[in-house]
């Protein structure tokens, strides 16, 4: 999985990937997404939350478009991009009837600090062995592209392709479903749950709110 990391970018939704011309069909991220006030440390101008629906059936649009590009001999297996791109892969592979799943393990953060490479944690081995031929890499977002680079280098065969692309890594996936801005910080189903809200009345009367808010 490759990190969000916002900048300051306009932000744009498109419906089709990069190599992939006869893509119509996608979600619109903008939409769903609520803005927040920027920061010099570079904090996202824009959250866009994705439901365990919604993702779901990104995955498949997805699906659909792996299916009209496979090889003649079908895709050998899919290659998850941990740990984003688990939950993704796993539609995928219903979806194509691919019972071969390997995984490749990144990071490119460490604590909470981005890295100027991604460091390769896991390979994928199976795939490895023949440089990613006929093999998919899936991953749920492309953002800056850092991660994009370790696959290319340990499968440079391979067809990569993520859920969501922001504008300065789309170029470094084969396809992917929606464009985001580069300032729009998705919030994956993974990432956030359901709490009990605080009734504006209760915050006006500043109870339940944060010391930071109350005092003064």
């Amino acid at each position: 999985m490759e990190p969000n990391t916002p900048n300051t970018t306009e932000p744009r939704s498109t419906e089709s990937s990069s190599t992939d011309s006869s893509s119509t069909d996608s979600s619109s991220a903008d939409s769903s997404s609520t803005d927040s006030s920027s920061t010099e440390t570079g904090a996202p101008t824009k959250f866009f939350s994705v439901t365990w629906a919604e993702l779901h059936r990104d995955s498949k649009v997805l699906a659909w478009r792996l299916a009209q590009n496979a090889p003649a001999g079908g895709w050998r297996g899919v290659v998850a991009v941990t740990r984003g791109g688990l939950v993704p892969s796993a539609v995928v592979a219903r979806e194509l009837d691919i019972r071969i799943i390997e995984t490749l393990g990144s990071v490119g953060y460490r604590d909470k600090v981005r890295l100027e490479r991604a460091q390769l944690l896991k390979p994928a081995i199976l795939a490895v062995e023949v440089r990613g031929k006929d093999w998919l890499v899936v991953d749920d977002l492309v953002d800056t592209g850092t991660t994009a680079a370790l696959v290319r280098e340990q499968l440079p065969e391979a067809h990569f392709a993520t859920i969501y692309a922001k504008p300065e890594g789309k170029d470094s996936v084969d396809s992917f479903v929606t464009e985001v801005s580069q300032d729009t910080w998705i919030l994956f189903p993974w990432d956030t749950e359901l709490r009990e809200a605080t009734p504006i009345a209760n915050l006006r009367l500043g109870a339940g709110m944060p010391e930071t808010m109350t005092s003064g």
